[in-house]
C-alpha cells in the first residue's frame, strides 16, 4: 500500500472532477470524499470511418464533449467549477493525434486505437525482424493497435506534418495529452506512463521513451510528451477554457489501468475485465516483469515507487458490437435492449457471432480478420442474434484468462468486472459459468473513471494511501459457476471454429 506525504484537504469541500474520455463518448463524474458519484455526466461524440478498417476521431469534438459532460456532471452536483478540489483523467488509451503547439489545432483527426491503416507497416517491421526487439523494449506484440506507427503515419502522410515536427512547432500524445494540452491552454504538454507504455516508443524497464524505436519508426522525439507518475502535478486549466476558473489537474492513467486502479487491484494477483467499446483483461503483476507469447505487458501505473505494471489481453470488440446491433441492424432501439432480449431465448441456437469488425486482439493477433456469423438457420430471431453478440463477450474473455494460464503459468482466482455491459446479470453469471471461477460486481462499475478520480485525489491529497481508499470498494454482487465444466468446454470449442472462420478474412 502507498502512503503519500501530501497535505491532506479538508474533506467537507472535497469535489473530485474525474473525467473518463473514452471511445464513444466522454463520461465525467463527481466524487465526494467518501469515493461516492454524486453526479454523472455523458455526451457521445461521432465516429468516423474514411475507409474500410479505419477509425477517426475529430480532437475538437472530443474537446466539446469533454466540456459537455462536465457542465452536465457540475450542474446535477450543484456546484460550480470554482468549487472542485482537483481534475482526474482517462482516456482510450492508444488513439494518436497531433496538433500545433501554438494554435492547439489538431493536423489532422485522430487515429483510433482500433484503426487497421498500419497493417502493412507492421508486417514490414515483423518481416525484416524487429518483432522480438519490440517486445523486449515495450512488451507489446507488433500490431497497428499501438501508437507508434500511427505517429509515423501522420508524419509520412498528413502534408507539412514531419517538417513541423522537425521544426518543433508539433505535439504528439494520446488523447489524455491532448486534453491535458488543451485544458491548460497549451502549457502542459504531459502522459504518465500507463499511456506511454501503449505507443510501441516507451522502454517499460527503464520507464523512458526509446531513442532506438524512435529511430525505427522514424519519430523525432522532440514530438513526444514529458512522462509523469500518476499521482501529482500535470498542469492547471487556463480559465479562458474551463469554465473560468484555474483547477489543479493531478491523475491521468490510461483507461483500463485507471479501471484496475478504480477495482482496488493494487496488489499483484488481482484481475479485472471492462466490458466496453473493447474489453480488457489486466492482472497485476507489481513491481515484477511479466513475460507472455499471446499477451501483452504493461505499465500499470507509478505511484513514486518505481514502475508497477500488469499482464493485459486486449479484446477490441465487445460493446462495439451492441452498438452495430443497434446502430448497424437496428435489432434494438438501446443499448439496454440487449440484455433482456438475450434472456429471452434459452441459448443462441448454435449461432456464434465473432465481433472482428477491426481485426482480432489477444490471443490471435490478427488484424485482418473480420467479422463473421455462423449457424444462422431459418430458425434464427434477432434474440438469437443478440444472445450470440452477448456471450461473444465472455468467450473472448476466457480465450485471454486460458492464455494467460497457458502462456505463463498465471492462473486467475476470481474475476472483477466493470464497464456498461457489466450490470448485465446474464453476462456476469454466463462468464462465471464459462470460466469456473466467481465474478464480483463492486457498488460502482463505472470504476474507469473512478480509477482517475482516486489517482487525482491522491495527488491531490484527498486521500493519504491506497490503504485508505481499499475501504471504498465494496461489491455489489458475486456471481458463482453452476455448470459442470464440461458444458463450457464445449461451448468454447465451438466459438474457436467460428473464430477460425474470421482468421485472415481480409486477405
Amino acid at each position: 500500500m502507498w502512503q503519500f506525504a501530501t497535505e491532506p484537504c479538508e474533506h467537507d469541500s472535497v469535489r473530485v472532477l474525474a473525467i473518463d474520455a473514452g471511445t464513444t463518448g466522454v463520461k465525467a463524474l463527481v466524487l465526494n470524499e467518501a469515493g461516492e458519484v454524486v453526479s454523472r455526466g455523458y455526451l457521445e461524440f461521432a465516429q468516423h470511418f474514411p475507409r474500410p478498417g479505419w477509425v477517426e476521431h475529430d480532437g475538437l469534438q472530443i474537446v466539446r464533449a469533454v466540456l459537455g459532460a462536465c457542465r452536465q456532471a457540475l450542474s446535477s452536483a450543484g456546484i460550480e467549477a470554482d468549487d472542485l478540489t482537483t481534475i482526474g483523467v482517462t482516456n482510450q488509451r492508444e488513439t494518436a493525434i497531433a496538433w500545433d503547439r501554438s494554435s492547439l489545432r489538431p493536423v489532422q483527426r485522430a487515429i483510433v486505437w482500433q484503426d487497421r491503416r498500419t497493417a502493412e507497416a507492421c508486417e514490414v517491421l515483423r518481416e525484416a525482424g524487429h518483432s522480438e526487439r519490440i517486445r523486449e523494449l515495450t512488451g507489446l506484440v507488433v500490431d497497428p493497435y499501438f501508437s507508434g506507427t500511427k505517429l509515423a503515419w501522420i508524419l509520412d502522410k498528413c502534408p507539412g506534418a514531419r517538417e513541423a515536427a522537425l521544426a518543433g512547432s508539433l505535439a504528439f500524445g494520446t488523447i489524455d495529452s491532448w486534453l491535458v494540452a488543451w485544458l491548460t491552454g497549451g502549457a502542459a504538454h504531459v502522459t504518465d506512463p500507463s499511456n506511454a507504455s501503449r505507443t510501441m516508443l516507451f522502454d517499460i524497464r527503464s520507464g523512458r521513451w526509446s531513442e532506438e524505436l524512435c529511430d525505427l519508426l522514424g519519430v523525432p522525439m522532440g514530438v513526444l510528451p514529458s512522462v509523469r507518475r500518476n499521482a501529482g502535478s500535470f498542469g492547471v486549466t487556463d480559465p479562458d477554457r474551463f469554465f473560468g476558473v484555474s483547477v489543479p489537474i493531478t491523475g491521468v492513467c490510461g483507461d483500463q489501468q485507471a479501471a484496475l486502479f478504480g477495482q482496488a487491484g493494487w496488489l499483484p494477483g488481482v484481475s479485472k475485465n471492462t466490458y466496453g467499446t473493447g474489453s480488457f483483461v489486466l492482472v497485476n503483476a507489481g513491481h515484477s516483469l511479466p513475460t507472455s507469447r499471446q499477451l501483452v505487458t504493461t505499465v500499470a501505473w507509478d505511484l513514486g515507487q518505481g514502475l508497477e505494471y500488469a499482464l493485459e489481453g486486449s479484446i477490441f470488440s465487445t460493446g462495439s458490437a451492441i452498438q452495430w446491433l443497434r446502430d448497424g441492424l437496428r435489432v434494438i432501439g438501446q443499448a439496454p435492449e440487449v440484455g433482456p432480449l438475450a434472456e429471452s431465448v434459452p441459448d443462441t441456437g448454435d449461432v456464434y457471432m465473432v465481433p472482428a469488425f477491426t481485426g482480432l486482439g489477444a490471443p490471435y493477433w490478427d488484424p485482418r480478420a473480420r467479422g463473421t456469423v455462423v449457424g444462422i438457420t431459418a430458425g434464427t430471431t434477432r434474440a438469437h442474434l443478440a444472445r450470440a453478440v452477448v456471450e461473444a463477450m465472455a468467450y473472448q474473455t476466457r480465450d485471454v484468462l486460458e492464455a494467460m494460464k497457458g502462456d505463463c503459468g498465471l492462473e486467475v482466482k476470481e474475476l472483477r468486472v466493470d464497464g456498461g455491459a457489466a450490470v448485465m446479470d446474464f453476462l456476469c453469471q454466463f462468464q462465471a459459468d464459462l470460466m469456473k471461477i466467481p465474478v464480483l460486481r463492486p457498488t460502482v462499475v463505472e470504476t474507469t473513471a473512478r480509477g482517475a478520480g482516486f489517482l487525482a485525489g491522491l495527488g491531490a491529497g484527498v486521500w493519504s494511501s491506497t490503504e485508505e481508499l481499499a475501504e471504498l470498494w465494496r461489491v455489489e454482487r458475486r456471481f458463482d459457476p453452476s455448470w459442470e465444466r464440461s458444458k463450457g468446454d464445449k461451448l468454447q470449442a465451438r466459438w474457436r471454429q467460428a473464430v477460425d472462420r474470421s482468421i485472415r478474412w481480409a486477405e
